[in-house]
């Protein structure tokens, strides 16, 4: 590496999480003199200081507006309330100066220089803080045949609020709930007893053919066809969810089966993506090992269930949801257990809430189920037998007993989240105020829905994928999916169109590489493409997914931002440099000084920006929204492209400057791809 005269070379292993901390040190130091200052000045105790971001460096790298509140408690003019708790901002170590703005901000303008070496300072025994264990269960795809477009953004909010919780230091475990007792599960058992009077071995030989997870997805939708013929076969589901609930009959092993077989093929879809699990929590287990059981008893202990003995739910164990006091009526009754002694979702999920929360004296025995190529493993909760695991080019890796000695300590969470569609928030409510029955309201505040809207799809979409669009469709902004109605789709063929899409714009762009090269950029393009889709709405949006928008390479795309991680990867490159150590010049604050303010505002809005990613993370997981963090990545990325044209970097004569500038590409590129890597994006080599 080619080191700039009178520079020093600060190694990235000195921990990019304890720089991202520190500069949140230093905002949590302005805030704590604030709140003295208010407190010692006017004797109001404030707990949260707000503070915000000027819209421009040349405005202050962060600002107050806390006067304005005061105003009306102290019966002062604002700027005369600023312009007494300045000094104590400007006490702060690190701070240049404090300015009174307009009608009564606190502007406040870091040293540049130091706030940068001590952004890229090692320090000794700064390790991240320790959490409390989370666990974090998404995707939850029901078993019953392929993941589609909407398990995709499921997957992809979890897995990256997964790994900003990581960065910030949680312990965090990832599980993939498996309804496997399920009446999607039934109805396609129903499918092949019934309809295509398919044995077990029949199934198995059916499963060798490859794609049964697509073979499923097209026969259960010919499952409601089947009971709108004659609803007296509606009694087939119901008899055959309590034989897979009970293990017997020839629905049990089929119904087993299917399911795990079509577990394996999401775990190879979810992987593509770069999604994984620590654990399987199968819903067959709750039942077989009691943990219902021994909620059902504690429901009943409570007085949270009562059995109905009038009216359309006579003989099913309920619970009542109406206000405290008053006469319960029908429509305030939620079954928990069927007449039939068949256990609802709400049920199983109460006790499995518990599990997860360390409340239920019950446990699970584990086994490997899927092992990942770089060793990491997926368990299993198991209840009886021998398992063999797999790796994930799907041939048998060992054997290992029910119970094994050897897997790691799972539950008994701190906080737990469940990402669930906003379309489950009445029985997750339901969940939670069962949580809050057999526990506490407390142990119900640790458990959070992390809600999320669904995916659509845009006219133009629809069309590329095959389906048809009628002329007053087109005028939509978006049409739902849905595979009863045929516009179904699938996750794979979702993720085969973008890499095919991708790899004719490679091709295009790089016509000399081989066909390998082109193929492993054009996937790399494909799932930042995808990923960053799904995270860039808020959560509470229906987001219509577009192939044109996912996949631009200008703008607001996954594209766009790998393609600012190229560019500066390839000006390191050119330098003899690289982005792993930070070159550090001693002359900083001398290149800042000969700057032009407009030039040295412009060069600074980069690198505040960039250290920003800390405090950013942290706004992710106090709001759980992963939007802010691509809207974050966006906004840097797009700073650094006009930096780069701003800017000739390799042939800037003046040697202080020089190493200046090269600092802004090594500090954008380490916190740009660090931004990525949180939303799972991957950066290829060439664009």
């Amino acid at each position: 590496m080619i080191k700039q005269r009178g520079a020093r070379s600060i190694c990235h292993s000195a921990d990019v999480y304890n720089s991202q901390m520190r500069q949140g040190e230093v905002h949590q130091r302005l805030r704590r003199a604030l709140r003295d200052s208010v407190q010692e000045n006017y004797g109001v105790a404030i707990d949260d200081i707000v503070q915000e971001r000027p819209p421009k460096s040349s405005l202050g790298d962060a600002a107050f507006p806390v006067a304005f509140d005061l105003a009306r408690i102290a019966k002062m003019a604002p700027r005369k309330i600023a312009e007494t708790l300045a000094p104590a901002l400007e006490s702060v170590q690190g701070v240049a100066r404090v300015d009174v703005a307009g009608a009564g901000y606190l502007n406040v303008f870091v040293d540049r220089a130091s706030y940068v070496e001590d952004f890229l300072a090692p320090r000794k025994n700064d390790a991240p803080k320790t959490h409390s264990k989370t666990i974090v269960e998404h995707t939850n795809i029901n078993p019953n045949k392929a993941a589609h477009i909407g398990h995709l953004r499921n997957a992809a909010l979890g897995d990256t609020f997964v790994r900003v919780l990581r960065y910030r230091g949680h312990d965090v475990e990832v599980q993939n709930y498996i309804d496997d007792t399920g009446v999607q599960v039934a109805d396609v058992v129903v499918g092949f007893l019934h309809i295509e009077k398919k044995t077990l071995d029949e199934v198995r030989a059916i499963i060798n053919e490859g794609r049964f997870d697509y073979v499923c997805w097209d026969l259960y939708a010919r499952v409601s066809g089947f009971y709108a013929e004659d609803r007296e076969r509606l009694k087939l589901r119901e008899n055959t969810l309590k034989a897979i609930e009970e293990g017997t009959g020839p629905e049990g092993p089929l119904g087993e089966l299917i399911a795990e077989t079509i577990v394996r093929y999401h775990l190879t879809t979810m992987e593509r993506i770069d999604v994984r699990y620590d654990l399987l929590p199968w819903e067959s287990d709750i039942l077989r090992l009691h943990f219902w059981e021994r909620a059902y008893e504690l429901l009943k202990e409570k007085k949270a269930i009562r059995l109905a003995t009038k009216g359309k739910n006579v003989g099913c164990w309920i619970m009542d949801l109406g206000t405290e006091g008053e006469e319960p009526s029908e429509q305030d009754e939620k079954v928990i257990v069927r007449s039939n002694g068949t256990v609802t979702y709400v049920g199983k999920d109460i006790a499995y809430q518990m599990w997860k929360l360390g409340l239920l004296d019950r446990h699970f025995q584990y086994e490997a189920f899927h092992r990942y190529p770089d060793g990491h493993t997926v368990w299993s909760t198991t209840s009886d037998g021998t398992t063999a695991s797999t790796t994930s080019d799907g041939t048998t890796a060992s054997t290992t007993p029910s119970g094994a000695s050897d897997a790691p300590s799972f539950g008994d969470g701190e906080t737990v989240f469940n990402v669930i569609d906003v379309r489950q928030a009445y029985l997750q409510d339901i969940v939670q105020r069962g949580v809050a029955l057999l526990a506490s309201e407390s142990a119900r505040d640790r458990s959070h829905h992390f809600s999320y809207e669904m995916v659509a799809l845009t006219p133009a979409t629809c069309r590329e994928l095959g389906f048809s669009v009628s002329a007053e469709e087109a005028k939509k902004p978006y049409l739902e999916v849905s595979g009863r109605r045929g516009r179904g789709v699938k996750a794979d063929d979702l993720l085969g169109a973008l890499e095919t899409k991708a790899r004719a714009e490679v091709d295009k762009r790089n016509p000399e590489m081989t066909g390998d090269e082109q193929r492993d950029i054009a996937k790399a393009i494909a799932r930042g493409s995808l990923r960053y889709f799904m995270v860039k709405y808020t959560k509470n949006r229906v987001i219509a997914f577009d192939f044109d928008e996912a996949l631009s390479f200008d703008g607001d795309s996954g594209p766009y931002l790998q393609y600012a991680a190229v560019r500066a990867a390839k000006i390191l490159q050119k330098m003899s440099t690289s982005s792993v150590d930070i070159t550090f010049p001693e002359t900083l604050a001398e290149s800042f000084e000969t700057l032009g303010d407009a030039e040295a505002d412009e060069i600074w809005s980069v690198m505040y920006e960039a250290m920003e990613l800390g405090a950013m993370t942290e706004t992710v997981l106090r709001t759980e929204e992963p939007a802010h963090l691509a809207r974050f990545a966006l906004g840097l990325a797009q700073k650094f492209n006009g930096f780069y044209h701003r800017f000739k970097i390799a042939t800037e004569p003046n040697e202080a400057k020089r190493a200046l500038l090269l600092l802004v590409v090594q500090l954008f590129h380490r916190q740009h791809k660090t931004a990525l890597e949180l939303m799972g994006i991957p950066v290829p080599d060439r664009m």
